[in-house]
């Protein structure tokens, strides 16, 4: 399945507890529309997520961040590279 890289910003900072509160609704959210949440990295300032994503095309992604209530600023198809590639 493509896999998908989605910056978000976001106005508040952004707690973990919070995050790990809602996530239950997001996963739910995410089968529903036939997209997976791969992982995430938070910025230093608790702004911006950058998550990574497998999902059909990016517009099931905008679906699932719509139902969601979540923003997804930017998708960037992506292509998976690895040191193990180069060995």
């Amino acid at each position: 399945m493509p896999k998908f890289l989605i910056e978000r910003n976001f106005a508040e900072q952004l707690e973990l507890e919070d995050w790990r509160a809602n996530n239950p609704r997001i996963e739910a959210v995410n089968d529903e529309v036939g997209v997976q949440w791969i992982y995430s990295f938070l910025s230093a300032d608790k702004r911006k997520t950058y998550c990574l994503y497998e999902a059909p095309n990016a517009e099931a992604i905008r679906e699932a961040a719509r139902k969601a209530n979540v923003p997804a600023d930017v998708i960037t198809p992506v292509d998976e590279v690895t040191p193990a590639m180069f060995a």
